[in-house]
């Protein structure tokens, strides 16, 4: 499983980062980015969960 999210879309509220911080963090710009490379089993929940509150829907899930 691979977290992404969308720049573009993105407006920084920080949901995902408060929900799942292991996995969400903030960038230099303000914006949310997901760790590099496949989420570990332990955390795949809480990524999930912080896609399902990001209220624009910048967060994608790949299986």
């Amino acid at each position: 499983m691979e977290a992404i999210v969308n720049k573009d879309t993105c407006i920084g509220c920080g949901a995902c980062v408060g929900v799942c911080p292991e996995i969400y963090s903030f960038d230099d710009d303000g914006k949310a980015e997901a760790i590099d490379g496949d989420v570990p089993s332990d955390l795949e929940a809480g990524a999930v969960d912080g896609r399902d509150q990001c209220p624009v829907d910048a967060i994608d899930i790949k299986e």
